[in-house]
């Protein structure tokens, strides 16, 4: 069986999108798939492949190991630590088997082989698409999976989903599972003046979400600009308005986690906007600019420039 998701960029709603902000996700062209063989030693032989197709991890593992830890978890009602590749992969496949206990239940194992469209650093779902995958092949929940390993929003989840835009909103902070997602219109008539910057390091979105927390303030009224801001960038027209709406959409990000706009910090002579996308400080950028703005980012280092039509799907 062959199972493939979609990468995500989160353009409105970063960190505020855990408190209800309405945001908009779009999913990427680049994204990741899954592969299960069928073999007959009651184990997984697990072997992950970069963009390049080289083995960027590999391992082998019992099916008794990943029961024994299932049950283990259920009665301590606690998860394993993820200090690395091989136990987080064996907490996700024992949460799995928790939530579906058929899973793994005959006496064969599997070899299964996943492979990346895109370099592990771009933070374009590395995580997201593994667990979206992995829960179609156990058929289960794919947002009650990521609640219970990684943790997070879900709106990666919509987008590994998703085939074209969505509006993406949760509806009660204390129950994720309680969402509002929407496919919509969202086709720019000015995309052609529309690109995405890798700042060369990825940003570990949970870090950021632990700085959001820490430092927000008075985030209500932010999330009802948010909102606001959201709905006038799915239906804009205007490269000139859509940047406003983003200069002004990072001024209330950049208050509510008491940091400075990216533009700010690196970019302050760019004539043209630029947006933070998902956990600022990392992975890719927003950029709107007249004419293509390569020569710019690569002279202060930047070489990783796509032009809206190679990145959304």
């Amino acid at each position: 069986m062959l199972y493939r998701s979609n990468g995500k960029l989160l353009l409105t709603g970063e960190y505020a999108v855990l408190d209800g902000a309405l945001s908009l996700a779009i999913p990427t062209k680049f994204g990741q798939s899954l592969k299960v063989e069928t073999i007959e030693d009651p184990k997984i032989i697990w072997e992950s492949l970069d963009e390049k197709g080289l083995v960027w991890f590999e391992s082998s593992i019992s099916i008794n190991e990943i029961t024994t830890l299932q049950l283990r978890l259920v009665q301590a009602k606690q998860s394993v630590p993820n200090n690395d590749v091989s136990n987080r992969l064996i907490q996700i496949l024992s949460t799995v088997k928790a939530l579906n206990p058929n899973f793994l239940n005959k006496k064969n194992g599997y070899k299964v082989t996943t492979k990346l469209d895109f370099p592990r650093t771009w933070g374009l779902g590395t995580s997201s698409t593994l667990i979206n995958n992995i829960a179609q092949w156990a058929k289960v929940d794919a947002y009650k999976l990521l609640e219970l390993t990684f943790g997070g929003s879900g709106y990666d989840i919509a987008c590994a989903k998703h085939n074209m835009p969505i509006s993406y909103q949760l509806l009660s902070k204390d129950d994720f599972a309680k969402r509002n997602i929407k496919e919509v219109d969202f086709r720019p008539s000015f995309k052609e003046h529309i690109f995405f910057v890798y700042l060369n390091r990825k940003q570990n979105s949970r870090d950021g979400i632990k700085h959001y927390h820490a430092n927000k303030e008075n985030s209500k009224s932010a999330i009802t600009e948010i909102d606001s801001i959201t709905n006038q960038i799915t239906s804009c027209n205007s490269l000139a308005i859509f940047e406003d709406l983003i200069t002004k959409h990072e001024n209330i990000i950049g208050k509510l986690t008491k940091q400075k706009p990216i533009k700010d910090l690196f970019f302050n002579d760019f004539e043209g906007g630029i947006k933070s996308l998902g956990a600022w400080g990392g992975d890719f950028i927003l950029v709107t600019s007249k004419a293509n703005p390569a020569s710019y980012f690569k002279n202060k280092g930047y070489n990783t420039i796509i032009p809206y039509k190679d990145m959304v799907l």
